[in-house]
């Protein structure tokens, strides 16, 4: 007599995917920068404030505010970007969090880069909607303006991604905002280099093409290399 075969019961709750790990810690993120809104208003407000303080300073000048403007707000956006960074592995470190990531069956790099996704999204998406605004008080042509939106786009996430790096590596270490910086700092020249360079170019009717493919290069680099770096640091720091 043949007996039916036995079956098992389908698992109530499967694994989830990759992408949906991801999406996860990306909502997640963004619900506790909602009530954390002070962590991230701190950084937006410090971009705000020096780039409104500077042509107070410099005066009314206007072809020396249009001369320095491209730098002023670039190197106001990269420190706003430092500033952020903090917390960006520290709290799901002290909570325990971050060794469920490391634990869970997602791969760590894919978690780390749902994290530096909604890090962007909360400090340096901000810098890039205000950016044309603040231009406005350097004199800055319309097309420079929308060449400093562009720069900024493409290169924010240049800083977020390489910031994540430093973010891991000084991860538990005592006085690691120092330490953080003097990492950070070599790696964001080169996107402050030809940032700032492309708003410049365009103003000077050079042309920013070349200045662009470079930040696009760069955040392809970083995009390829930094969550698979910010993950091998992390497990070092929980070991």
């Amino acid at each position: 007599m043949n007996t039916p075969a036995m079956s098992f019961p389908a698992l109530a709750h499967p694994l989830p995917s990759p992408w949906q790990a991801m999406g996860g810690v990306l909502r997640r993120d963004l619900r506790l920068a909602l009530r954390r809104k002070a962590e991230w208003l701190g950084a937006v407000f410090f971009f705000v404030l020096v780039a409104a303080l500077f042509p107070l300073a410099i005066g009314p000048e206007p072809n020396t505010l249009r001369l320095i403007g491209p730098g002023v707000l670039w190197v106001a956006a990269l420190l706003a970007s430092m500033l952020s960074l903090g917390r960006l592995f520290e709290a799901d470190h002290q909570d325990g969090s971050l060794e469920q990531m490391a634990l869970s069956a997602a791969p760590l790099s894919w978690l780390v880069s749902a994290k530096v996704a909604a890090h962007w999204l909360i400090a340096g998406l901000p810098l890039v909607l205000l950016s044309p605004l603040l231009g406005l008080q350097y004199g800055l042509s319309s097309e420079a303006l929308a060449m400093l939106a562009l720069s900024l786009l493409i290169g924010t996430p240049v800083l977020s991604l390489l910031g994540a790096i430093g973010a891991a590596l000084t991860l538990g270490v005592r006085g690691g905002g120092v330490l953080q910086s003097l990492l950070l700092l070599p790696l964001y020249v080169p996107v402050l280099v030809f940032g700032a360079g492309a708003v410049d170019a365009q103003l000077r009717g050079l042309g920013a093409q070349a200045h662009v493919s470079v930040l696009l290069a760069l955040l392809l680099a970083a995009a390829a290399f930094s969550p698979w770096a910010s993950a091998a640091a992390l497990r070092l720091a929980l070991e």
